[in-house]
């Protein structure tokens, strides 16, 4: 899926209307599918795989700019959420881009959509700290069924991901949610749901969120999981603060 960014600012798309976020206006850190992972799911389709080195993929003096051009003068916004089309935490320029929102714009709340893989990284995980919400995925606990599912550079590993996360979720003092994206027959086993029930139990989270398939992912294969498979996985996943965000 792509999104409409705008004529003007081509780094900034919507304010769209999210389920999860209110009016969203979403920031734009890498060029179009630039991310270390190639997950199944993706609804951006197949990503072009970068490695797990940072670098300025978009300067931030071009971010700052356009975020100052169209905040100026558009109040209407719950958060300002860096997320997009690829991973930004790839981008080295993120933490310079939250710490100028916080302190130009303290009226409008940030968030952070990522798929985790570069939390173990102290830099990156200072880096997000004054984020008002930050939203991780953490999809499988095994190396076999992590690779599955999100096709990660061969750089990137589950026990890596898992003690960056451990460790933020411990620093951090905002809104921690952890979206996990269930794939039927792949990650919805007792196994595999018992490893990530142990692994995120030992986290200080707000919540976990339980998604699946609502658009046509990058593999043909990849169907959604049903309300009554969700709800199992929902109870079984007890006593974390589970919730189902899927379109049942």
């Amino acid at each position: 899926m792509a999104y409409n960014h705008h004529p003007d600012h081509p780094h900034l798309f919507g304010p769209v209307n999210s389920r999860r976020l209110g009016r969203s206006l979403g920031v734009d850190m890498v060029p179009f599918k630039t991310c270390n992972c190639n997950c199944v799911y993706c609804e951006c389709g197949a990503a072009h795989v970068v490695g797990n080195v940072r670098r300025e993929y978009v300067a931030a003096k071009e971010l700052t700019g356009e975020l100052a051009d169209y905040l100026d003068s558009n109040a209407n916004v719950d958060y300002i959420t860096f997320a997009g089309s690829g991973e930004p935490t790839l981008n080295s320029a993120l933490g310079t881009v939250i710490r100028f929102v916080k302190e130009r714009y303290p009226a409008f709340k940030t968030a952070l959509i990522t798929n985790g893989t570069l939390l173990y990284l102290p830099e990156v995980r200072a880096e997000i700290l004054s984020c008002d919400l930050v939203m991780p995925s953490l999809d499988a606990v095994s190396q076999s069924v992590f690779n599955r599912i999100n096709r990660p550079h061969p750089d990137c590993n589950p026990d890596e991901i898992i003690e960056g996360l451990h460790e933020f979720s411990h620093e951090y003092g905002g809104e921690l949610w952890v979206e996990v994206f269930i794939v039927p027959g792949v990650n919805d086993t007792d196994e595999e749901l018992g490893l990530l029930r142990q692994t995120l139990l030992s986290m200080k989270l707000t919540r976990v969120q339980l998604n699946s398939l609502d658009r046509r992912g990058a593999c043909e294969w990849v169907k959604a999981a049903d309300p009554q498979n969700l709800d199992r996985i929902a109870r079984f996943m007890e006593p974390l603060p589970v919730e189902i965000i899927a379109r049942t």
